[in-house]
C-alpha cells in the first residue's frame, strides 16, 4: 500500500513550489500537478475557477508530515487536502518507499 494525497492550488507556480517541497524533504517520491475546474460555494458566493491538481504518491509512514507540509504553506485559507491509501504493485511501491524513506528537514 502507499497513500495518495491529492490538494487543488490556485496557480502552477504555487503547486510547483509545493511539489518541489515535498519531493526535496523526501515526503513524496512522485507528484502530478494537472489543471482542473471547480465549482463550489465560498462564503456565499458561487465560484467558478481554474485551479490546478496536485497529486502526490508517498508511503504510509510519510502521509502524515507530507498533509503538514502542504498544510502549514498551502496559499489557501482553508486548503482542500485529501488523502487515502491504494494498492500498488509490488515495484512501485519499493520505489515509493525507499525514495520517502530518506529524512530531511524541512
Amino acid at each position: 500500500m502507499i497513500s495518495l494525497i491529492y490538494s487543488p492550488f490556485p496557480s502552477f507556480k504555487s503547486a510547483k513550489v509545493a511539489a518541489r517541497r515535498l519531493i526535496t524533504a523526501h515526503l513524496a517520491a512522485c507528484v502530478n500537478i494537472t489543471k482542473s475546474r471547480s465549482i463550489y460555494e465560498w462564503k456565499g458566493d458561487l465560484q467558478d475557477t481554474s485551479e490546478y491538481l496536485l497529486i502526490a504518491k508517498t508511503s504510509l509512514k510519510r502521509k502524515k508530515e507530507a498533509i503538514s507540509l502542504l498544510n502549514k504553506t498551502h496559499p489557501y485559507e482553508l486548503p482542500c487536502i485529501l488523502s487515502w491509501n491504494v494498492s500498488a504493485t509490488p515495484e512501485f511501491e519499493k520505489w515509493v518507499n525507499e525514495n520517502t524513506s530518506r529524512r530531511k528537514i524541512y
